[in-house]
């Protein structure tokens, strides 16, 4: 949901943005399928899959089969602190991928949809990351870097879901959820979150109620 929402901004800014998604051992690859649906609905010509495997490494309820998914009754259960669903430096491999990508295509701006709810536990959605790993994009490569664009950072879900209705996303074509059965679970973070968003904006969620 939140990168469908960045993607529609940066086409509204004017960009022709390439979109890249990963295949990296997640247990959720169902969000693959609606990656390539977001990208085709928003007339995005290259749509690249990067395929690796940190289920290797584990870590992660993502990645491990042995590691539950956390779920709750309400958005208000979820504790505090590091989630099992936090993928050891996930974002910096993505943003690494990203990186390169960037510099071969010429892109002056990488876009990345992390939101203010996530950077509470998740470090590599906090903005000192992103800040940290722009500075790094400029010294790494063969011009000054792209730039590292998060422009849902301070956003929480009912604000990224308003800003997705004004620029017409189809968030029925989107994917939350952590399990990767057919219908999303409800009960795990990203759809409890997801859910209180729509909840506070007023509106039926389309992937639920489709």
């Amino acid at each position: 949901m939140d990168s469908a929402v960045v993607l529609a901004a940066a086409r509204r800014e004017g960009f022709g943005p390439i979109a890249l998604s990963f295949r990296y051992g997640q247990r959720h690859e169902a969000e693959l399928a609606a990656a390539a649906a977001v990208a085709v609905a928003a007339g995005v010509t290259r749509h690249e899959v990067v395929s690796f495997d940190l289920a290797q490494f584990g870590g992660s309820a993502l990645t491990d089969p042995s590691i539950a998914v956390p779920k709750h009754e309400r958005a208000q259960d979820i504790g505090a602190g590091i989630p099992a669903t936090y993928v050891p430096a996930r974002n910096t491999i993505f943003l690494s991928f990203a990186l390169a990508l960037a510099e071969t295509s010429g892109a002056g701006a990488i876009f990345i949809g992390v939101n203010a709810q996530d950077r509470e536990g998740y470090p590599d959605c906090r903005p000192e990351y992103l800040a940290a790993f722009g500075r790094m994009a400029a010294l790494a490569t063969a011009g000054e870097g792209p730039v590292i664009r998060a422009p849902l950072s301070g956003m929480a879900k009912a604000a990224i879901i308003r800003r997705g209705l004004d620029l017409g996303v189809d968030f029925s074509l989107t994917r939350s959820c952590y399990e990767d059965g057919e219908y999303p679970c409800s009960r795990c973070d990203a759809c409890l979150l997801r859910a209180e968003g729509f909840a506070t904006v007023g509106v039926p969620d389309p992937a639920v109620s489709r």
